[in-house]
């Protein structure tokens, strides 16, 4: 199983999307072991953007990301990083496929409603930047059994 992160962005919260693409997580299987609403503070996004730090996007987008509440999710899955990713749709909602986040809910090339870790470096890095430790749960689900078939002994 792998956990990774992921952000609704100011835009997505704004227009009352949170609902909308939870579900969507929870509809595929997934499932929600960490939640926080907040307004990420200057350092935080910093410290999460400095990979792109120097880039001409850069200042926008940590002044973006700092603007307005954001909900922060740890989601939990047999792949849920690449599965995640691939629900989110391409960068710009403008190119983004229908059926998926951006695609079904974006337009704008600049907003684009949320964000995935890429790799599970990635989103072991990233939820230690959002999550304290005890903050993203371990929990069963009776369902659990419905998602994954385990009759070969281990999640499939």
């Amino acid at each position: 199983m792998e956990t990774t992160l992921i952000i609704l962005k100011p835009d997505a919260v704004q227009r009352g999307l949170m609902g909308r693409i939870v579900s969507r997580f929870e509809d595929k299987g997934l499932q929600i072991v960490g939640a926080k609403l907040m307004v990420i503070p200057v350092a935080t996004a910093e410290r999460h953007y400095a990979d792109h730090k120097g880039k001409p996007f850069y200042d926008g987008l940590v002044k973006f990301m700092t603007s307005a509440p954001v909900l922060v999710l740890a989601v939990r899955g047999l792949g849920a990083i690449a599965m995640c990713r691939k629900m989110m749709g391409a960068t710009f909602g403008s190119k983004a496929e229908a059926g998926t986040i951006r695609g079904d809910f974006g337009s704008s090339n600049s907003f684009n409603l949320i964000h995935g870790s890429d790799s599970p470096e990635a989103a072991a890095k990233e939820l230690e930047i959002f999550f304290a430790k005890g903050e993203v749960l371990e929990y069963s689900r009776a369902v659990d059994r419905w998602v994954y078939d385990h009759s070969g002994g281990k999640p499939e």
